[in-house]
């Protein structure tokens, strides 16, 4: 019996393709193996890894016989470079401790020297002033600078101290990351000679994926709007992802790709159970039907799926993958890592548009068209317009029609204003009911030196019961929606010009009663 030779080979991640919630590590193995059985260990991978996602293929003149997954906690993982960073750092940095506090214990034991001899000459042998002058001139000097020296080493000493902990800090978050990689994935092979092997490893991990972001910026209100796909692509595995050839997929492997069943909904009578104490029921001494319907429930329960069989349904057309054709890396950080996907251009129309019941400003609006081909996915946008930040928005595809309606911020040159018209509100009686009219007049001013397109929005209140009756006396031009009781005008406004429109209700009701929301 021939036992397999064992040898630890070094691997390196190669591409990463990254889905909404986890990622699949392609890494490649090259290595000699001699004749025989020989059981290939790739170590340093994450713990995170899923072993049923496990796939191995390699080229040579070799058999691959089996692969296998195992932790290894015990065998020191090789540091990646900013562990090993981190921690030369806070090595000579406690040196550098060690030797200030040194130097710190030599000054204040000089300082006892010199106070514990400060009588001069003897008791018998008188100095001159010229000599008396001069030691004190000594001792006043010596012992100034020790003093002075002495602060000076607590000054390097707390800095270097807080250097320490911010690195000690530094350096346990970054073990958190990296004590994970306890994972080995050990390959047995068999060759009848000497030969070079080639491996390639693909594995799923977790703590790892990626969410939209997005950049939109308009020029001007003349140009296309400037579409920035981005991507956050974040992982925590304790693996690097350095310089690798990265896919983005909107694939989401935690959600289940197998078509659902429809199973037969029966209906029966409902037959309460009595239980007997007296009997326990057991599958061996079950009645032959209940054996049946228990083998038939068993047929209809949906079978066990793995995270494999989610893999591979990111190779389908069903979901859109971003291949990115520079090499990027990700550390194993929290921060995330920001991407360049793709830049689009959308066609776009400019409008201002006003609510002035809620607010007197008017704001511009990028209605942009053409979206749907660039495969969005919701996120968070960053609006600039005209270069300059103007803030943030969430584009959801999922409940936008045809137009992408972008908000470029308040514009103070356009004055509106609301006012309640006195002169044609009124309430009167009529036999047993109450009447309540209403009108109100909205200015809309152009103070910019180009013509303007705006769009104003008001309402009417709504009735939710039949005794209340809500009537628009005059919609002053405005498109109505009784539905709703939106009112809404289209105006085009030259440089320096002003419209005003003038709409009217009426609402009649019970006059015992009263209406709230008027």
């Amino acid at each position: 019996m021939t036992f397999a030779q064992q040898k630890v080979v070094d691997s390196k991640i190669t591409e990463v393709t990254v889905f909404l919630n986890k990622a699949q590590v392609t890494r490649e193995v090259k290595t000699r193996i001699e004749a025989g059985k020989t059981n290939l260990v790739v170590t340093g991978l994450t713990a995170q890894l899923d072993p049923e996602s496990i796939q191995v293929s390699g080229k040579g003149n070799f058999v691959i016989l089996g692969i296998s997954h195992q932790q290894n906690f015990l065998n020191e993982f090789d540091l990646p470079k900013p562990v090993k960073s981190l921690k030369d750092s806070i090595e000579w940095l406690q040196r550098q401790l060690i030797l200030e506090q040194s130097q710190k214990e030599i000054l204040g034991k000089e300082e006892q020297m010199l106070l514990s001899n400060q009588k001069i000459g003897g008791t018998s042998q008188n100095l001159t002033a010229a000599e008396l002058k001069a030691m004190a001139d000594f001792y006043r000097t010596r012992l100034s600078d020790i003093v002075s020296s002495r602060m000076k080493q607590d000054e390097k000493i707390k800095k270097i101290n807080e250097r320490l902990t911010r690195l000690n800090a530094q350096l346990n978050e970054q073990n958190e990351l990296y004590r994970r990689n306890t994972s080995e994935i050990v390959v047995n092979v068999s060759a009848e000679t000497s030969t070079a092997v080639e491996l390639t490893v693909n594995y799923v991990v977790a703590s790892a994926g990626w969410n939209a972001v997005y950049d939109l910026r308009a020029i001007n209100t003349k140009n296309p709007v400037q579409l920035a796909y981005k991507a956050n692509v974040f992982q925590s595995t304790g693996e690097e992802w350095k310089n690798v050839k990265l896919t983005l997929s909107t694939a989401n492997p935690n959600q289940s790709g197998l078509k659902p069943e429809l199973y037969s909904w029966y209906l029966d009578f409902y037959q309460p159970v009595v239980y007997d104490r007296t009997r326990v029921r057991s599958a061996a001494g079950a009645p032959a039907a209940y054996k049946a319907e228990a083998r038939e429930a068993e047929d209809m329960a949906p079978s066990a799926v793995s995270v494999a069989d989610y893999v591979t349904t990111v190779q389908t057309t069903l979901n859109t993958e971003f291949e990115i054709s520079l090499p990027y890396t990700v550390s194993s950080s929290a921060r995330p890592t920001v991407v360049d996907i793709r830049n689009y251009e959308m066609k776009a129309d400019y409008i201002y548009s006003v609510a002035p019941k809620l607010d007197a400003d008017a704001f511009l609006m990028a209605r942009a068209i053409g979206w749907e081909e660039f495969n969005l996915l919701p996120g968070e946008a960053n609006i600039f317009f005209e270069g300059t930040f103007v803030g943030k928005s969430l584009i959801d595809p999922n409940s936008i029609r045809d137009t992408l309606a972008i908000s470029l911020g308040r514009d103070k040159r356009v004055v509106v204003k609301r006012e309640k018209l006195k002169d044609l509100t009124s309430r009167s009686m009529m036999g047993a009911s109450r009447k309540e009219s209403y009108a109100w007049e909205i200015s809309v001013r152009n103070t910019k030196t180009e013509g303007i397109k705006i769009m104003v929005e008001d309402q009417v209140p709504v009735s939710q019961n039949s005794q209340i009756e809500v009537t628009v006396l005059d919609a002053g031009g405005a498109s109505y929606y009784k539905q709703s009781g939106k009112l809404m005008w289209t105006i085009d406004l030259k440089p320096n010009d002003t419209r005003k429109v003038i709409y009217k209700f009426e609402v009649k009701y019970p006059k015992d009663k009263v209406v709230s929301g008027l």
